[in-house]
């Protein structure tokens, strides 16, 4: 298998990909069932101290990051984006004294994903020099 500059190898678009689809799967799931607002959502607000009449409008914000986030042309806003969600996931756990881990792991992930996916990226934020 031959590589070229302008596009990544097939090992790594794989891997790209795989780490591009969790962090979409987990938003889209998250943020529909918010929209949908089965009963355990109530539970689930309440026990992280969040006001119920949220719901909507963080479901919405969910499913709105991860479809920007995986169209290729709009990836690092939605990367940014998806920082930025991630980021007061995290602080809403440490808040309750619950594991943030799993937040940070997905935020790794979509920008792992991305990384190895663009080349430009790759480039801006070389590992390697």
């Amino acid at each position: 298998m031959t590589s070229n500059s302008t596009s990544p190898s097939t090992a790594a678009l794989w891997a790209a990909r795989i780490l591009t689809a969790i962090p979409v799967l987990i938003m889209l799931l998250s943020g529909i069932m918010k929209v949908v607002h089965p009963p355990m959502i109530d539970e689930g607000f309440k026990h992280l101290g969040i006001p119920i009449n949220l719901a909507l409008g963080l479901g919405i914000l969910e499913v709105s990051c991860a479809i920007i986030y995986a169209i290729p042309r709009t990836a690092v806003i939605g990367a940014i984006l998806l920082t930025g969600y991630f980021g007061g996931a995290m602080l809403t756990s440490i808040r309750i004294g619950e594991p943030w881990i799993m937040q940070f792991v997905v935020g790794v992930m979509a920008w792992g994903g991305l990384w190895l996916r663009d080349l430009r990226l790759k480039e801006l934020l070389p590992l390697v020099r």
